[in-house]
């Protein structure tokens, strides 16, 4: 079973920038789709953008210019580089993989601990 481990979440300004990191246990994650979520208080987890196997990416709207998915295959790890960080971003995020998807959903059944990621104005 695939154990993700998150990390680079933190407090920053609005217009700055953060990387949060993904790292898996097992190299075949990846060959598995990878999605990052966030979930604000109150609300519902909501998907932020993927990258699959292939390295095809995709975005939320809320988030389509800021934000760029990745990964490194030699250190089975995804990353998710978040730029001109607005207060409407914070939130939890979390890091979702899925062996049978195209992309990762919120009923992917691998998923990440969550880093908080706070952006102050």
């Amino acid at each position: 079973q695939v154990q993700l481990v998150e990390s680079g979440g933190g407090l920053v300004q609005a217009g700055g920038s953060l990387r949060l990191s993904c790292a898996a246990s097992e190299r075949s994650f990846n060959n598995y789709a990878m999605g990052w979520f966030r979930q604000a208080p109150g609300k519902q987890r909501e998907f932020v953008a993927g990258i699959n196997s292939g390295r095809t990416t995709i975005y939320a709207d809320s988030v389509k210019g800021r934000f760029f998915p990745s990964r490194d295959v030699a250190k089975n790890t995804a990353y998710l580089q978040m730029n001109n960080l607005k207060p409407g971003d914070t939130a939890v995020y979390y890091c979702a993989a899925d062996p049978a998807a195209v992309f990762a959903t919120v009923s992917s059944p691998y998923w990440g601990q969550g880093t908080q990621v706070t952006v102050s104005s």
